[in-house]
């Protein structure tokens, strides 16, 4: 019995940690509709720095936890500075384009955290006075756990009585409901925003300062973290404090009875709860539907028009380049091309969802990742022939995106791109942990391609007509009435159902679509690359196309293609050289502040006069 008591109490150790990073990310969130990716980052940071402020401070019950508060304030100060220098600069921009910020700035933390603290993981310091364990019906309990089980209801009892006994907290609850009308009626909307940014940031340092003596100090905090803050935000309701709380709980008991019950669910059991949730509750458990329905691609302005004929005879230009260039570039330039090929084919079918469709994908890489294995497989176990593996191979994932999309298109917003990292994290634990089929973290290998597609020069080719051909046919749907539906459905959903088009249909069979040629991109590049690893179905290959998609500007249908023609290209070419990701990071941000359009959106709106048919 013993055990148990101990179980469930280590759950709400491990809830408690989880609750104040998810806390600060929510009430963030709840403000500014900021889908803050640094927030693990300043939860890292918080770490480090409680560890050295620790180290230098004297030892004592008094020092450390004074190190603690000071660690959460210096994070909290820089909060301040982001959001001041970065991020309110950003706020007309549309949502997604501050979320590509906030990536920059966790590249940049990355470099600067490890040329600041060094690359070696930090054992953190036992806390003066709990460094002993407690004797639970023979069973021992960390004595620190059981100060972290009374820290977390203590933090929501202080925030719930600044949001609901303060004025400034009463301004937060009313931004939280209706910013534009909290901004009509005369609220300070820039130090308000400042302020929450700063207790929101404050609270992800306190919870890496707090969790220090339990878990140490690494560089992979920050990712490590974030994933799992965002479950919990989105399952206890965007924005709702209580409702993270409840969250953080009901998964940190999970968690720790989980892996008694299903040793190997540890990867995916939180994402099956959110999956669970959302498709029963599709707001979360104490979220409230908003006003209105609150899409964050914020492209539902935006214009796609026909390309006049000087756009279509650029274009003609362009692939009489394409067919040229074996000639003028070496082996390695043609693989780079080749792979920038496939990811923009993949990027167009996100974009086919994010811009015409509304709809923000952050699991897109379970139709890509599918695709690679599924051709993988097939050549692996029963010898496919590479064409037969091309064709099926979409299929195959236009099948899995009929079933997920069953479920996302019921959602909208933040809850349907969340609902898609769900489905993709279970669909990558699949991956990652059926060994016996799928070779696990040791993958598939030697899938190379047919005979007479074995040269780089045929396969680039080969990779052409096919990439190619699927972005002009995804083009060639957005201005079918299936496409003019689709925009209508996205940019007032209660017009189109009252005037009686079925609405989840259209979008459903989008979703189809999008996995079909996603899937296409990914049987290509298992061939090109002749190996398939799980990295091709993890979250962090979903957030490249979206970062891509964003790079290169959502407003025009060649967006997609120069955005992952320059983060292939950006990435391939500092990735050489040291601090790659802080260079990376701020190339990001540089792009996001000068061309908040995306590439293509700014150039077009400067010289698009130039294009258009006289």
């Amino acid at each position: 019995m013993g055990f148990y008591v101990v179980q469930f109490l280590t759950g709400l150790s491990d809830a408690s940690g989880l609750f104040l990073v998810a806390c600060g990310l929510s009430l963030i969130f709840g403000v500014s509709r900021i889908v803050n990716l640094a927030h693990g980052s300043f939860y890292m940071v918080g770490a480090y720095v409680a560890y050295y402020l620790i180290s230098y401070l004297p030892q004592g019950i008094l020092p450390f936890w004074a190190s603690v508060l000071l660690a959460a304030l210096v994070v909290g100060l820089i909060g301040v500075i982001v959001e001041v220098f970065l991020l309110r600069r950003l706020y007309q921009a549309p949502e997604l384009f501050i979320l590509f910020a906030t990536f920059g700035i966790v590249l940049m933390i990355q470099d600067l955290s490890r040329w600041l603290f060094g690359a070696e993981d930090l054992l953190g310091p036992r806390a003066p006075g709990l460094k002993g364990s407690i004797d639970i019906m023979g069973t021992y309990l960390p004595q620190y756990d059981l100060a972290l089980i009374i820290i977390a209801p203590l933090i929501l009892g202080g925030l719930w009585l600044l949001l609901n006994r303060t004025r400034w907290g009463i301004l937060v609850r009313a931004a939280t409901e209706d910013r534009e009308m909290s901004d009509a009626l005369g609220v300070n909307q820039t130090r308000l925003f400042t302020s929450v940014f700063f207790l929101g940031s404050f609270l992800a340092g306190l919870g890496g300062a707090v969790q220090l003596p339990k878990g140490g100090a690494d560089l992979l905090m920050d990712l490590n973290v974030i994933a799992s803050a965002f479950v919990v935000v989105v399952v206890g309701g965007m924005g709702s404090i209580p409702g993270a709380y409840l969250a953080a709980v009901i998964l940190g008991e999970l968690g720790s009875f989980g892996v008694l019950v299903f040793p190997q669910s540890t990867l995916v059991l939180m994402f099956l709860v959110m999956a669970v949730v959302l498709v029963i509750r599709p707001h979360g458990l104490l979220g409230k539907a908003e006003a209105h329905e609150h899409a964050p691609s914020g492209v539902a302005e935006s214009l796609l028009r026909p390309a006049s004929k000087r756009l279509r005879l650029l274009g003609l230009v362009l692939l009489i380049l394409i067919l040229l260039m074996p000639l003028f570039v070496d082996t390695f330039q043609l693989v780079l091309l080749t792979e920038i090929a496939i990811f923009a084919l993949a990027c167009m079918s996100v974009y086919f969802l994010f811009g015409p469709g509304g709809m923000v994908s952050f699991g897109h890489a379970a139709f890509f990742g599918g695709g690679a294995y599924a051709a993988a497989l097939m050549v692996h176990y029963v010898q496919t022939p590479m064409e037969l593996a091309l064709l099926l191979a979409p299929l195959l994932t236009g099948l899995l995106a009929l079933i997920i999309g069953w479920f996302c298109v019921r959602l909208s917003g933040v809850y349907f791109a969340m609902l898609t990292l769900a489905f993709a994290q279970i669909c990558w634990s699949i991956v990652f942990q059926w060994g016996e089929f799928t070779g696990g973290d040791d993958g598939i290998l030697s899938i190379w391609p047919s005979q007479w597609a074995d040269d780089k020069i045929v396969f680039y080719y080969l990779t052409m007509v096919l990439c190619s051909g699927g972005i002009l046919l995804l083009r060639y749907f957005i201005f079918t009435p299936f496409g003019y539906t689709m925009r209508a459905c996205r940019d007032s959903a209660l017009r189109v159902d009252s005037i009686g088009i079925n609405l989840r249909r259209h979008q459903w069979f989008a979703f189809i679509l999008a996995g079909v040629f996603t899937g296409l991109a990914g049987g290509i590049y298992v061939f090109s690359k002749g190996s398939v690893f799980p990295d091709e179905m993890a979250i962090p290959r979903s957030f490249d196309f979206l970062y891509m998609v964003l790079l290169g500007g959502v407003e025009t249908l060649f967006g997609p293609v120069v955005g992952s023609a320059a983060f292939t290209w950006l990435h391939d070419k500092i990735s050489r050289i040291d601090f790659w990701q802080f260079i990376l990071g701020l190339i990001f941000i540089f792009l996001v502040v000068a061309f908040p359009q995306g590439i293509v959106g700014s150039i077009y709106n400067r010289f698009g006069k130039y294009f258009a048919d006289p």
